[in-house]
């Protein structure tokens, strides 16, 4: 098991993952971060996600992914 962080950041600031979350691969720690994303974005609130970004990093601080909030929104309608 590997403990994988999810930042999220737009240009006006980050949001830092200071527990993080034990993960078995790489196609888990992508999952986790888009079911995160989607929670972030269905919770009601006055953010604007599109301009977000939530960045996947390991133990030692290496990004292993970074994935737009945008491709879990969808297209306005």
């Amino acid at each position: 098991m590997t403990q994988v962080y999810f930042h999220c950041s737009n240009i006006q600031g980050v949001l830092m993952d200071r527990r993080g979350t034990a993960v078995t691969s790489l196609t888990e720690a992508c999952e986790a971060a888009t079911c995160a994303m989607r929670s972030l974005v269905a919770t009601a609130s006055l953010e604007d996600w599109r301009d977000w970004a939530m960045h996947v990093s390991d133990e030692a601080g290496d990004e292993i992914c970074v994935l737009s909030f945008a491709s879990v929104l969808g297209k306005p309608h």
